[in-house]
């Protein structure tokens, strides 16, 4: 289960900041997961609650922000869906395309610190 490691990685990164910005602890942390990025939100949410024990964020809660996959096709300008599994065909022009506008990121948008 690589929600583990990535959920630590979360709970360290989430410390440094409130750290550095003087704070005693962490109330919240808010991430953006994408439909292709190969998180697992359940999973997630548990290993946080497993790597943040005895940490300055054992209280803290964990947000998750899905984030839906959509490309854009350079014959027609349209954007689209690619769902799960994903398909990279547009569905006005019916051809392929190459561009992933969203749906991969994996990243910290927040973090709500305690003094």
């Amino acid at each position: 289960m690589h929600e583990l490691s990535i959920a630590t990685a979360i709970v360290e990164q989430a410390g440094e900041i409130a750290r550095a910005d003087g704070a005693g602890g962490v109330s919240s942390v808010t991430v953006r997961v994408g439909e292709l990025a190969g998180v697992v939100p359940d999973a997630l949410h548990f290993a946080f609650e497993v790597a943040r024990d005895g940490t300055s964020l054992a209280s803290a809660r964990l947000v998750v922000e899905q984030v839906p996959a959509v490309a854009w096709c350079g014959g027609c300008a349209a954007e689209f869906a690619v769902g799960m599994p994903p398909f990279f065909w547009c569905p006005v022009c019916d051809r392929p395309s190459q561009d992933l506008r969203s749906g991969r990121e994996l990243e910290i948008t927040a973090v709500e610190a305690v003094p």
